[in-house]
């Protein structure tokens, strides 16, 4: 968002959202280890209402006394460092701030107790979590083929799988109930001893859960920190809303 400000107030007169657009594009942004690209340019920035909105973010951001970040230090230092060094306010990592207790009224921790008492069930360290947020959802091909991949890999597995809200996948689903129509047939027959399908989970009781050993995630900071805070490794597989 600095960078883009910075692009958009430099005096050139630059429509940083057409800009962000161009196939071509590909810029040196402090904090980032490569260059970014419009494959990875968020599509609010590609977008004019969008762009402008944030671009008044960062406008508004530089003009603080300080900025308080959910990270610390030892996880991203090369970012904080980039941050540091730029003409921004002074910048504080207070992380990790996280919300470890029950959640109540719903969201995404909304507490199912067969789920802990399956858990219960296992031996340690033994399943593998696969949660992506609460936009995470897949079309028909890539639940079959996220299928076959957890039958033949013979592990136990945990799968917060829910129908997509819109044909696009965006937004939040409003179904709390497993998408299992959409499953191989017979899947859930298979793998029924070593695995189960749900809809909603409290993330925070199951990353806590010692029968837990592994957390297939979407990369949200909080799930993040989350594993980081009870040391379940991460397989990551980002999502980022984009245009492309």
């Amino acid at each position: 968002m600095f960078y883009s400000q910075s692009l958009a107030d430099d005096g050139r007169d630059i429509d940083v959202a057409m800009e962000f657009n161009k196939q071509e594009f590909s810029a040196v942004v402090p904090g980032f280890r490569n260059p970014v690209t419009s494959m990875v340019i968020p599509a609010l920035l590609q977008d004019q209402k969008g762009c402008e909105l944030l671009l008044n973010f960062a406008r508004k951001f530089r003009e603080m006394k300080g900025i308080l970040v959910n990270t610390y230090t030892d996880l991203e230092s090369f970012g904080i460092q980039a941050l540091m060094n730029g003409e921004v306010p002074p910048v504080y990592p207070v992380s990790p701030i996280l919300e470890l207790g029950e959640k109540r009224g719903g969201g995404t921790d909304t507490r199912d107790e067969s789920v802990i008492q399956w858990l219960d069930g296992q031996p340690m360290s033994s399943v593998v979590f696969l949660s992506f947020g609460s936009r995470g959802t897949f079309d028909e091909e890539q639940v079959k083929e996220i299928a076959n991949g957890l039958e033949k890999s013979g592990h136990r597995f945990l799968w917060a799988l829910r129908k997509p809200p819109s044909p696009r996948g965006l937004g939040v689903s409003s179904d709390n109930k497993p998408f299992l129509e959409t499953l191989p047939e017979g899947f859930v027959d298979r793998t029924g001893g070593r695995g189960k399908i749900i809809g909603w989970a409290s993330q925070v009781e199951v990353l806590a859960h010692p029968a837990v050993g592994g957390f297939i995630s979407h990369c949200g900071w909080n799930s993040t920190l989350e594993s980081l805070w009870f040391g379940v490794p991460i397989a990551t597989w980002p999502w980022m809303l984009s245009n492309n």
